[in-house]
């Protein structure tokens, strides 16, 4: 007796409700386990000046208590059964989310909602958090590697809030008050701009009528927003100075955005150029001349543009023998085709990654939530594979000589002080 194999895409159900609320699940019957997520389709770069910084610490504050939990009630909603509750902002994202057992998925939505629907945010704990957020801010500038990535991303997006930090800056959080949180709550937080995606062993029905049963009060209204339009890009470098013994260098431009039809072609080019130990600027610039601990390459996909670039921290005195080198290989992509053997590698390491993040149920509800923010629909590992394997040597190339032209690289510079 045979039986077919469900394809993934059986297993993910997606319904949008009334008020514009998206809920997606994934199923998966070989787990004990969910992890559930509310996602705001809002970020850093739909602050305004004034707003900076807003969006990361609206997140802080929603686990300070609501009009029925306070912030130890949170906290311990979710670790008294062995789960755990966090948050994250991004660019142009905010998620909540839980991970838990499956049993206690009414518990997870429940304290999820509750955080997004009814927050009290009281006085005494926006002070103490604006303090909370400078120090974090203040981490992240002792972090060489850190702080030059931040101005780098500044310099690339010319000071759109796009690149700039999530935390904001001081001058704007510890200006924030009470009414500012729920005023932007009230613009960005509409249901039409809110999805909840859950991965794990559960039904889909089961998450609608809870969905349903926790979001009944809310009305469908448009959200407001209030993004800067993107500059367009300029090639510009910046030099800078800390207390430090090693130089940083990182040299990029704008990338691609996630629906880019040579986005495949870049994925595996930089996977060939600084995916790992085994790509080319780790065997030529750390394993050959050991000019190095760390060099990489790096590429983050945004809805209408990217960002791109190659980082290394090594001696001031090698700066431009690592310069060199990094020209050498980029050079190298544009006028020779990968070679067969070393594209199907790069094409097995991307591949082999997507699989692997698919053991995590974590993984799996942020995958929903993201293929919805940026493709409108669900994307199965069929797919992604299949463009991956599609890719031919001559089109990397061909993309090579044209996204890595000279002239449109930006370098930002961390030298120790003299």
């Amino acid at each position: 007796m045979s039986t077919e194999r469900k394809k993934e895409i059986d297993f993910v159900n997606k319904t949008v409700l009334e008020s514009g609320l998206t809920i997606i699940t994934e199923e998966v019957e070989s787990v004990k386990s969910v992890s559930v997520g509310i996602w705001a389709e809002t970020g850093s770069r739909n602050e305004t000046e004034k707003q900076a910084g807003v969006t990361h610490f609206l997140e802080h504050m929603l686990f300070k208590g609501t009009e029925s939990r306070s912030s130890l009630d949170i906290a311990m909603s979710m670790e008294s059964v062995g789960g755990y509750l966090n948050a994250f902002t991004s660019s142009e994202y905010t998620c909540y989310f839980s991970r838990c057992l499956n049993s206690q998925l009414e518990r997870a939505l429940d304290v999820l909602s509750d955080m997004v629907l009814h927050p009290s945010f009281p006085e005494e704990e926006i002070e103490k958090e604006k303090n909370v957020v400078i120090e974090e801010m203040k981490m992240y500038r002792d972090s060489p590697k850190d702080y030059l990535f931040e101005k780098f991303s500044a310099n690339i997006f010319s000071g759109h809030p796009l690149g700039m930090s999530t935390l904001g800056v001081e001058e704007t959080v510890s200006a924030f008050e009470r009414d500012d949180l729920y005023q932007y709550m009230e613009e960005r937080y509409q249901p039409s701009n809110l999805l909840i995606s859950v991965a794990g062993n559960m039904d889909h029905d089961k998450v609608v009528a809870l969905v349903c049963e926790f979001f009944s009060e809310v009305e469908a209204k448009d959200p407001i927003d209030k993004s800067a339009a993107l500059p367009e890009y300029e090639a510009d470098n910046v030099e800078l100075t800390k207390p430090i013994e090693q130089t940083h260098l990182i040299t990029g431009r704008r990338g691609l955005d996630y629906n880019h039809d040579d986005k495949y072609s870049l994925l595996l080019a930089n996977t060939v150029l600084g995916g790992g130990m085994s790509s080319r600027l780790h065997q030529n610039v750390r394993e050959k001349y050991g000019y190095c601990y760390t060099i990489t390459s790096f590429n983050q996909s945004y809805k209408d543009t990217g960002l791109y670039g190659i980082y290394v921290g090594t001696d001031k005195d090698y700066v431009g023998h690592v310069r060199e080198l990094i020209g050498k290989e980029l050079d190298k992509l544009k006028q020779e085709p990968i070679p067969e053997k070393e594209l199907s590698e790069a094409k097995a390491q991307l591949k082999g990654k997507l699989m692997l993040s698919l053991e995590s149920m974590s993984n799996r509800m942020r995958r929903l939530a993201k293929n919805q923010i940026y493709y409108d629909r669900f994307v199965t590992m069929d797919e992604l594979q299949e463009k991956i394997e599609a890719v031919q040597s001559s089109e990397v190339q061909d993309f090579a000589q044209d996204f890595y032209d000279n002239e449109v690289f930006s370098e930002a510079l961390l030298l120790p002080e003299e």
